[in-house]
């Protein structure tokens, strides 16, 4: 089957929120010659110990290498490169905080997505979110690597409790905490849905129902992200936003 090449819009687009003094979330989207999409967003953990900077040196290192990955090298080896990559913001992220004391702790969440014809090959480390978009339903395509997540899975808790469990913010997984790394990474059909990755800051203050209902609306990209953002303001801001969101164009 003969790999179809999507145009498409896209936005990108971090907030501090209502409440942190800082925003330690970075989100980016990049597009090669041979329309290949990448998107990245990555959730800083350590406060005063630099999330902030962990979150920026892992979005980086993806920036840098995929300016210089030549593209067009399939599925299999587009997988590689992207486990490669992540690998290396580990090691970059953990040198940094054992040989500076004051980087010790830091850490960061990675969700990426990289669109390659009629397939996407999704990688995650923490509880950052890839969702796709058909124009009706929305869809999670990674899973959280969370202690509550965890609980759910083993029957310990409900679904339902999830979303309130005092723990519920306590990672199983993050980038730069340990000298080795270890990630998700799957490949799904593409079939043209709109990919939205986002923080825990977005979904944490607001529903999936909302962001399925705001992701359907006839707005251009730019506004769906900012009234995503403004909805998870207006019902707190309890953390900072970092949004990455491509959609296909219709022309």
């Amino acid at each position: 089957m003969k790999k179809k090449f999507y145009n498409g819009t896209f936005c990108f687009k971090t907030d501090r929120g209502r409440v942190r003094m800082s925003n330690e979330d970075q989100a980016h989207v990049l597009v090669n010659h041979h329309q290949e999409v990448l998107l990245i967003v990555c959730d800083g953990m350590g406060g005063m110990n630099k999330g902030d900077f962990a979150s920026k040196l892992a979005v980086d290192t993806f920036i840098e290498a995929f300016k210089e990955f030549p593209g067009k090298k399939g599925v299999f080896f587009t997988k590689l490169w992207m486990a490669k990559i992540a690998k290396l913001a580990n090691t970059r992220i953990f040198d940094m905080a054992n040989s500076d004391k004051s980087y010790e702790g830091m850490g960061t969440t990675i969700v990426a997505c990289y669109i390659l014809g009629n397939k996407m090959i999704v990688l995650n480390v923490g509880d950052s979110r890839a969702y796709a978009h058909d124009g009706n339903k929305l869809r999670r395509i990674t899973n959280d690597q969370t202690y509550v997540e965890y609980l759910a899975k083993t029957g310990k808790i409900s679904e339902e409790e999830t979303s309130i469990h005092p723990s519920r913010h306590m990672l199983m997984n993050a980038v730069g905490v340990y000298a080795s790394l270890s990630y998700d990474i799957v490949v799904k059909e593409y079939n043209g849905e709109s990919i939205l990755l986002c923080s825990d800051g977005l979904y944490n203050n607001i529903s999936e129902q909302e962001i399925e209902m705001i992701l359907g609306t006839d707005e251009r990209v730019d506004q769906k992200v900012s009234t995503l953002i403004g909805e998870a303001n207006s019902n707190g801001g309890s953390d900072n936003v970092g949004i990455a969101y491509w959609e296909i164009s219709n022309d």
